[in-house]
């Protein structure tokens, strides 16, 4: 059995989890990036992706949709992230929707004249929903 350390996922509405974990993988700006007991003390910027995380003592991962913030390595792993979801309880049919809605008004809105800003938020809501769309059929797959 490997070496577990405390575990901790924050959002700003609440403590997302608390436990003791073996191994961590986050999205990290720069890719996925795992985290074990001892690790070299970190602080990294989190993307949009998939989190995965084994519990001490279990074989299987946790999976959950995670979108920014940032990880905080050192004797202890903290997410502090601005979205989480766990994988099992995500809504692919809001997801899909709003996936679907995303991607209608990106496509009418590519214009040099169109608000940078605005496009740079519906492209990264387009990719929250994506996200959640993969981490819902990850969980699925894992559980059967």
């Amino acid at each position: 059995m490997a070496k577990s350390f405390k575990f901790e996922i924050v959002t700003p509405e609440k403590l997302f989890y608390l436990g003791e974990a073996e191994l961590v993988i986050a999205r990290t700006v720069s890719g996925d990036e795992g985290f074990m007991a001892n690790h070299c003390w970190a602080f990294k910027l989190l993307g949009t992706g998939e989190l995965k995380f084994r519990e001490a003592g279990e074989k299987g991962f946790k999976l959950a949709a995670i979108s920014g913030g940032f990880v905080d390595v050192s004797d202890n792993v903290i997410i502090y992230t601005d979205y989480a979801e766990w994988s099992d309880e995500i809504d692919v049919e809001r997801a899909n929707q709003q996936k679907e809605r995303e991607d209608d008004w990106l496509e009418h809105h590519q214009s040099p004249d169109e608000d940078k800003e605005e496009i740079a938020e519906h492209k990264n809501a387009a990719q929250r929903a994506a996200n959640r769309q993969k981490v819902a059929a990850d969980g699925d797959r894992q559980r059967h």
